[in-house]
């Protein structure tokens, strides 16, 4: 019997697979940069802290030098220690496949003490021949990695993309077979707020079968940041984390088309919002429309999805006086 490891404490744990599923475009492959650069410099928080170790990144979508080094660099990573995975097949360079390149993946895991090994995204690892909407046949190349990576102690992690189906529940929306949700031990599922008033993702954690489910979420948002490259200075976005928050991908979801119920109840938030607030004169402390919404049978975490929708600014008091909201008249 062993004690669970995490390389992300409580998050993502090592010597198992944990998969990133979320939609296009809103920073999958910038939060695998930011968890290679903390996994290289030691800072992130969990069974590494304080060791720098190795990390393996595999990408097939994007071009190593103009796409994935650059963001490495932005995100901080000790680029000395970040391993791209090529495999010589049949005399051919040719990218990582699985489960063919299981075992010698693992005895490159060992012999290097790598900590990390991001597949950017996981289904394109999968060997050609494998139907990965047949749960049986999906299982035959992951069930070796996830063995391959309780033999080394090493942190899996894939990510995927969401399918185009509408439903709130993150396991359901990722593309392919259930096998990849079921096999998996940790899922943090990322998405859009699209009620956030500087853009920003949540990510959540989805799925922990090896730890807490009730963790806070996370809001993260991709900046521009300028990096020295061998042709000059070039703008690549990099993930900075802006702490914990109220929203979940799961509500996310279910407000994009999920869950009309959902949809409903914000609406019907945002109507009583804005009435109240015009009863007050324009505005009032965000504490005293709280306790007024709860009166009426509307919950605080469904009131703060309705203010951007309602037109709601936010100013901040003195220290400790708490916001005020203002409807835009």
């Amino acid at each position: 019997m062993r004690a669970v490891r995490w390389t992300w404490q409580d998050r993502v744990p090592a010597g198992s697979l944990s998969l990133v599923p979320g939609r296009e475009g809103i920073g999958k492959s910038q939060f695998a940069c930011w968890l290679a650069a903390q996994v290289t410099n030691g800072t992130l928080p969990g069974s590494m802290h304080g060791q720098r170790r190795p990390v393996i990144y595999a990408a097939t979508e994007d071009s190593w030098a103009h796409t994935v080094a650059p963001r490495l660099s932005a995100a901080g990573a000790d680029l000395d220690a970040v391993y791209r995975a090529e495999v010589i097949a049949d005399g051919l360079l040719t990218g990582l496949t699985l489960p063919r390149d299981c075992d010698a993946l693992g005895d490159e895991i060992t012999a290097r003490g790598v900590g990390l090994l991001v597949l950017d995204p996981l289904l394109s690892a999968i060997a050609s021949g494998i139907d990965t909407h047949r749960d049986r046949e999906l299982r035959l190349a992951l069930e070796p990695l996830v063995r391959m990576a309780d033999r080394t102690g090493c942190a899996v992690v894939g990510l995927a993309h969401f399918n185009k189906s509408a439903s709130p529940d993150p396991l359901n929306l990722i593309t392919g077979s259930r096998a990849f949700s079921a096999v998996a031990r940790a899922v943090l599922a990322v998405a859009r707020d699209d009620d956030s008033e500087d853009g920003s993702c949540v990510i959540s954690q989805a799925k922990n079968n090896l730890g807490r489910l009730d963790l806070p979420s996370l809001g993260y948002r991709i900046e521009s940041r300028e990096i020295e490259t061998d042709d000059g200075p070039a703008e690549v976005g990099r993930l900075v984390m802006v702490g914990e928050t109220e929203r979940n991908v799961r509500d996310i979801l279910a407000e994009s088309g999920g869950d009309p119920e959902a949809r409903s109840e914000r609406d019907e938030a945002a109507s009583w919002l804005r009435e109240y607030l015009i009863q007050q004169g324009g505005s009032a402390k965000a504490s005293d429309i709280v306790k007024a919404a709860r009166a009426d049978g509307i919950a605080e975490a469904t009131l703060k999805r309705a203010r951007k929708r309602a037109g709601i600014a936010t100013t901040r008091q003195g220290f400790g006086q708490g916001s005020v909201w203002t409807l835009d008249l």
